[in-house]
Parts: C-alpha cells; structure tokens; sequence
C-alpha cells in the first residue's frame, strides 16, 4: 500500500511539474478622480481587479483538470507615472494577454506600441463607442460594453414603453457630452426625437437647495413621458428623483440605468457569481468587475477551446462564429468579428431591480439580435480587423 501510495503521489508531482504555465497580465493606469459638486463615496481601489482575481480562481479549478497553471501578473501604474514604460517593460518580461483598466489614451497608446502588435489586449475599462469604431485596434478586444450599446438599450426601453415625448439634461463635463451624443444617436436609430433639452449649470450645488432648485429649472421642459439624463460621473442627478416640475421617471445616468453588470442582476445563475463575488470582496460586483471578469474566462475558454495560448489563436477563435462564452446574462457571449467588442446582454437596472433585459423582444436582427446593440456590421467605422 505505501509503495502504491508513492506511485501515485509520484504521478501527481509529474502531473504537476509537466503543467502548462500560462501567465495573464493586469495592467491598470490609476486616475486621480475628478472633482464633483456631490459628496459621492469613491470607486473601491480594486475596482475591476477584484473581477479579475474571482475569474482566476474559477478557471484554476477548471485549469488543474486539463493541465494548466493560471497566473495573473498584477501591475497598477500611479497617477503620476509613465504608464507606457510600465507597459514596455511588462512586455519586455513577456507579458502576451494583457488585460487593461485604463484610459482611452493610454489604452491606444499601448495597442500601438511595436512591442504590443503580436500581443492580445482586452479593454475593460473604457466605453468609448469611437475605440470600437475609428480609433479600434486588431489587438484589442473589448469586455465592457461601449456607451453606444447602453444607449440603443435604453432607447429599445423606450420603445417598447412608448413612451415617444422625451426630455433631455445633460451636464457639463466631457463624459456627458459624449453620453447624450450617444444617446440621441441611440434614439434616432430606433425611430424617436427629443421634445427638449437643457444643459445643467456647471455652477449648482444641489446638497443646499436640491429641493427648490431643480423644480424651477425643469419647469420650461416640454411635456414629456420620462426625463432623460446624462450625469456620467454621478454629480447632479441624484437630485432629480422626486424634484422635477412634472412628476415623471429618471432615465439615462440615473434612475433607470443601462449597465454591463449590476448587483441586481439574480437570474441565469448570476446569483451565484454575486454570492461568489460579495463572499471572496465584500461589495456589489459592478459593472468594470464583471468585464475583467468575464476577460479571463473568455481567455480561459479560448485556451480550452481553441488548444493553444497563443494570441493569435486565441484572438481568432474569440472572433469566430465558434465562440461561445458563459456570462451569466441568459445568452452566450461572444465577440464581434469587425470591432472586437463582446456581444452581450445589457441590464436596464434600478437601484434595486431588474426592470429589463436588451435586445427587448421585437427587436430583431438577421443574424443575432445582441447586434441591435451598438454599431452594427454595415454601420461600423473599424477597418483595422477587416470583417
């Protein structure tokens, strides 16, 4: 018996020794948050990471059946450092699947790098709709969704509430602005027009006057079915809610909120990951969680499908019709062959519910109906991947 013991204790060091080490690589360009005119608690310091971490420990399990040793390389670069010669020299150490938290510049600043072209870089921390379209890269795959997708959800709501007569507010800061962009391209797509818009005072300070402020500045809207907003960074329109002239619903950056993951979102099995995802970090898993999340297991399933780690191999099966990635969201999950952005599910969430799930039913689409959401084949400005 205590030679057969051996044996096999012998046979599971081989195993192991004979383990294939594969190694992903965290990279994130931490940003000195911004000034608002709310008291707002900051995003948590491991915002995105931590999904990334969970993800790690679920394909280890899957990893030590099929020989495989995960590692995640972590590299967080402070506001005041040179984020490309931290990106170079994580390469330069061999870093070939990068998972990145950072800004639009930095973002492309790292696609073009010459060390980077035979890398795979996947974003889950920018939503521009333009890195998707005219700035896309073919090493970059996109996990968070792009504020174009989480318009045209919003704006498939609409529709199907009908509710036609709209109003707009946006607010001052850069974010905004490309939000109502978006969100007025959303609505034009899907047949709707704005009755009215006004832009918010960069200068109110609701925390005094909340109460009989926003009454007066919403009482020139034009009658509307629901009061849109675009407040990307979270400052003003918290105090919309119950304020306004007309007694009507808050869409957009608040009240019915479009997200690529929520706290909320229970079916499909998500309540699983929730409860995974609280016990192992203490918090609601958002929405930058779940695309670094929702990275590693692409990249696992990649790897067990596709049987080679390479970028190339990996990056052309992620793209193919064969993808099929579990998300938890109802559908498979996979990524589109001329931009490089996920396909996936958009939650249409309040505070404390699922209200909806887009593609709303109706919305249909010749080959799949995620592609209602965001730009679609024919619409794109991406020439970088060819499809």
């Amino acid at each position: 018996m205590k030679l057969l013991a051996t044996a096999a204790a012998l046979g599971l060091a081989c195993a192991s020794a004979q383990a294939e080490a594969l190694r992903l690589d965290w990279i994130e360009r931490q940003v000195v948050p911004p000034p608002v005119l709310s008291n707002l608690q900051g995003d948590p310091d491991d915002l995105g990471l931590a999904g990334a971490r969970l993800s790690l420990k679920d394909i280890a399990k899957t990893g030590k059946f099929l020989g495989i040793d995960w590692a995640l390389q972590e590299t967080v670069v402070p506001p005041e450092a040179d984020f490309l010669e931290v990106a170079k020299a994580a390469l330069a150490d061999g870093a070939q699947i990068l998972i990145t938290r950072a800004p639009a510049k930095d973002l492309l600043a790292l696609a073009d790098l010459p060390q980077a072209q035979g890398a795979l870089i996947l974003n889950t921390g920018a939503d521009e709709t333009r890195l998707r379209g005219a700035d896309c890269r073919a090493n970059v795959l996109h996990t968070l969704p792009s504020v174009a997708m989480r318009t045209d959800a919003l704006a498939q709501l609409l529709v199907a509430k009908r509710w036609t007569d709209l109003a707009l507010i946006s607010g001052p800061q850069p974010e905004d602005a490309a939000y109502a962009e978006a969100l007025k391209a959303s609505l034009t797509k899907f047949g709707l027009a704005l009755s009215g818009e006004k832009d918010w005072p960069l200068t109110a300070d609701m925390r005094r006057s909340g109460a009989a402020e926003v009454p007066l500045f919403t009482q020139d809207l034009p009658k509307h079915d629901i009061l849109l907003v675009a407040d990307e960074r979270g400052d003003f329109a918290r105090y919309l809610p119950y304020n306004t002239w007309l007694p009507r619903p808050i869409a957009g950056s608040e009240g019915l909120v479009p997200r690529g993951w929520s706290g909320v979102v229970e079916q499909n099995g998500a309540a699983q990951l929730q409860d995974r995802f609280r016990a192992a970090i203490g918090r609601e898993m958002r929405a930058e969680d779940y695309a670094a999340w929702v990275a590693v297991a692409a990249i696992s399933d990649a790897r067990t499908r596709a049987g080679s780690a390479t970028p190339e191999a990996l990056r052309a099966y992620l793209t193919s019709e064969k993808a099929r990635i579990a998300g938890f969201l109802g559908r498979p999950l996979s990524f589109r062959p001329w931009d490089g952005q996920m396909r996936q599910p958009i939650p249409l969430v309040t505070e404390r519910a699922v209200i909806a799930l887009a593609p709303l039913e109706g919305f249909l689409h010749a080959h799949n109906e995620l592609d209602t959401l965001g730009p679609d084949r024919p619409e794109t400005l991406c020439t970088a991947f060819g499809g």
